[in-house]
């Protein structure tokens, strides 16, 4: 794939999950609320990323993120957008992904029982302003 296609298709995932997350929430699906919103979170961090010529190769786009602004890699405005978006990256990272599919392991909590209606809310309102400044930030980058 080509850079151009693999953005594309990161933001395409994005969108996709973001509709599904949607759908969870109009349920009232907490679990699949937060699972679909945390991959609306990860993948539009990755479009960002490739957007500066970083791999997509990780699960913590907040990290590498965090490391083009303090490089001085990307402008000013573009780093004060990336900046909107870092706390919901690192804090919807991997840990919580593993949370959703597998529960708490250690403690015997089932997943279902993690998310309640308020991680849900708070994880979509995440994802949802991950995909409007991601977009806003790939339109800044053209």
């Amino acid at each position: 794939m080509e850079s151009g296609k693999e953005i594309g298709y990161r933001f395409e995932l994005a969108r996709g999950f973001l509709e599904e997350a949607e759908l969870d929430y109009s349920l009232k699906r907490w679990r699949t609320c937060v699972s679909h919103s945390i991959l609306v979170i990860e993948n539009t961090g990755l479009a960002v990323l490739m957007l500066f010529g970083v791999s997509s190769l990780t699960h913590k786009p907040g990290l590498h993120l965090s490391r083009l602004i303090s490089e001085g890699t990307v402008s000013e405005e573009i780093a004060a957008l990336i900046e909107e978006i870092l706390p919901d990256l690192q804090k919807y990272d991997s840990h919580l992904k593993m949370l959703a599919k597998y529960g708490d392991e250690a403690e015997f909590r089932l997943p279902w029982k993690i998310f309640d209606e308020e991680k849900g809310v708070a994880a979509i309102e995440a994802a949802r302003k991950c995909m409007r400044v991601s977009t806003e930030i790939a339109e800044l980058a053209k």
